[in-house]
């Protein structure tokens, strides 16, 4: 799965999948997180005040995914009654990888600094979880830049 941000002065990214678009992560202008639409199925995805934490909801608000501990070291998916642990690569690059373990199996990924593209590759994971997961990431990666701008 690939995003590719639609603007270079918006976060908004057509995603794609072998090709195929997928879906628009349309991020939210006043909060943390955004929303996107996956086979006819619309998402939202929110996070807390300090955006540590994250949410995805569908259209009866049902909650289907939790992040926690978002921007740290090693923080947590939970969806289906699994978790799934994550890490981030190292304070410099812009990976945030899956692990079983200390093997990593899957990965969120920046391949270009300056259009902002994401290469997603959790394969074991529904489609659904995996945009949650891409929309986390973004929205971490965005809240970053904005800290050290300021």
């Amino acid at each position: 799965m690939e995003a590719r941000k639609t603007s270079a002065w918006k976060s908004n990214y057509v995603v794609t999948d072998r090709g195929r678009e997928i879906a628009t992560w349309d991020k939210s202008t006043w909060k943390s997180g955004g929303e996107f639409t996956l086979e006819g199925r619309r998402y939202r995805v929110r996070s807390n005040g300090w955006g540590n934490k994250y949410t995805m909801t569908d259209d009866s608000d049902t909650v289907l995914a939790a992040a926690d501990r978002v921007g740290r070291k090693r923080w947590t998916v939970t969806a289906d009654g699994q978790t799934y642990h994550f890490r981030r690569r190292s304070i410099w690059a812009s990976e945030e990888e899956l692990v079983l373990g200390e093997t990593r199996v899957g990965s969120v990924r920046k391949t270009s600094f300056w259009r902002g593209d994401v290469n997603v590759e959790l394969p074991s994971l529904t489609p659904a979880l995996q945009l949650f997961i891409l929309g986390v990431v973004i929205s971490k990666w965005d809240a970053e830049a904005a800290a050290a701008a300021a």
